[in-house]
């Protein structure tokens, strides 16, 4: 899940990128390292990862329901020679690359779900699926550019493969499914998933993995761009219901009942004060927002209940906790006041997203190598991920490759919209990146 990096770092990428071509005649040398070689293999995959890249976003499958792209990617994996897992998380595909050398194991991430969205893109190649999204049938469509993970990710293994008799270890290839969320039942119901549930399911284990590494498209920022921060980069998430349950009277009458929406009301304003009262912020931004609420048939008739739906964002998993005892309290205290009863009921579904701080620094220079040197720090962003799962577990690095033509900057849909569109041009910097980022960390790590 991603939105919009903020409209002033978007601009500055925009007026100091150069064209992607630039980037591409930096490795146009002599040098024979390993890294050296899959860089400019890379260039002869663009072909077949747009390709790939085409064929997944026409069939785009919701989470848990991928069936057809791992198929797809299961069946590539094979055919360069890997042990190869299904099934893993429900419907993820993990691929194992012995190097001919020994050394660590260093792993590479991509998601494959698509969202209930409907494409307006008007593409040759755009998606007219629909697919069942918690009981109900959606047009669908890689709103967020997970077909273009995909796609660069089997590249990249393509890419690897071809010269794993040099590779000092291993490469374990994790295509992950639910990124966004299972499309068959709700978070409430079942709240292991996607990173979360192929972690359960020891996907980080056998062989044991040193480190791992994602990445993610962005309409925010030019073709090619590549973005990292150290530390904490994409917020946590959690789901947030409150009930409020009063006594229904008429509205001519309200002394009669018990209101829940003039209570629900005061909640509503009384959250606010969460963050902007008692959270210190100078540890880590939060965000509490509510998104739905619901009560009432009639405009005469007080209701006996209310229920209101949000979302809230940290940087901090231990502020993540104090925000959420913090709105628990909040809304009951609030309830009681009032003569009635709220019922919170708070899911954490992502944690927060930290890049380890040494192994970001050690792999920045390669970031750099991939596109010519066109890489930023980015700000932090309030959309969550469960790559954060992983990054839990093992030493994680995960940044943004930009993915709009540069003319285009202005009027570019952002991740999650109808619109949203992935340059194909963009697909082989991600194929340098990742394949780069595995074999400088192999080597550096000996």
């Amino acid at each position: 899940m991603l939105n919009r990096l903020s409209k002033a770092v978007l601009l500055s990428f925009a007026v100091a990128a150069p064209a992607l071509s630039h980037a591409t005649e930096e490795y146009e040398t002599t040098d024979t390292s390993l890294t050296q070689q899959v860089l400019q293999n890379a260039a002869s995959l663009s072909d077949k990862a747009i390709a790939w890249r085409h064929d997944i976003h026409q069939h785009p499958e919701l989470g848990n329901q991928e069936t057809r792209t791992a198929a797809l990617v299961a069946e590539h994996l094979r055919n360069l020679g890997m042990e190869v897992t299904t099934g893993v998380g429900r419907t993820g595909v993990v691929g194992v690359l012995e190097g001919g050398l020994p050394g660590p194991v260093v792993a590479l991430r991509a998601d494959m779900d698509a969202l209930p969205v409907k494409e307006t893109t008007g593409l040759p190649y755009a998606s007219e699926v629909t697919q069942s999204y918690l009981g109900k049938e959606q047009p669908i469509m890689h709103a967020c550019g997970h077909d273009a993970h995909v796609a660069i990710l089997m590249a990249v293994a393509e890419n690897l493969t071809s010269v794993k008799d040099q590779i000092p270890g291993t490469i374990k290839f994790i295509f992950q499914p639910a990124e966004e969320g299972p499309s068959d039942y709700d978070y409430q119901g079942e709240n292991s998933f996607g990173a979360r549930l192929m972690v359960e399911e020891g996907v980080l284990k056998n062989p044991d993995v040193n480190a791992i590494f994602a990445l993610h498209v962005t309409s925010a920022m030019p073709t090619g761009i590549l973005a990292y921060r150290s530390g904490p980069l994409m917020a946590s998430s959690g789901k947030l219901e409150i009930s409020v349950q009063g006594q229904q009277t008429h509205g001519a009458q309200p002394w009669d009942g018990i209101d829940p929406i003039t209570t629900s009301a005061q909640i509503i304003s009384g959250l606010q004060t969460v963050v902007s009262r008692q959270t210190n912020i100078l540890r880590a931004p939060a965000v509490v927002s509510i998104g739905t609420i619901e009560g009432g048939q009639r405009h005469n008739i007080i209701p006996d209940n209310v229920r209101m739906t949000g979302t809230i964002r940290t940087f901090d998993d231990t502020v993540q906790e104090q925000v959420n005892q913090r709105i628990t309290r909040m809304a009951r205290h609030v309830a009681q006041a009032n003569g009635t009863q709220a019922d919170v009921s708070i899911v954490d579904t992502y944690a927060t997203t930290v890049n380890d701080p040494d192994l970001t620094a050690a792999m920045l220079p390669t970031l750099k190598k991939a596109n010519g040197g066109e890489v930023y720090e980015s700000p932090k962003v309030t959309g969550a991920e469960d790559f954060s799962f992983y990054a839990q577990k093992v030493p994680g690095m995960y940044f943004f490759l930009g993915v709009t033509p540069r003319d285009q900057m202005q009027d570019a849909a952002p991740n999650h919209a109808p619109g949203f569109f992935v340059d194909d041009a963009a697909l082989v910097v991600g194929v340098r990146a990742l394949s780069a980022i595995a074999t400088d960390y192999l080597t550096q790590t000996q």
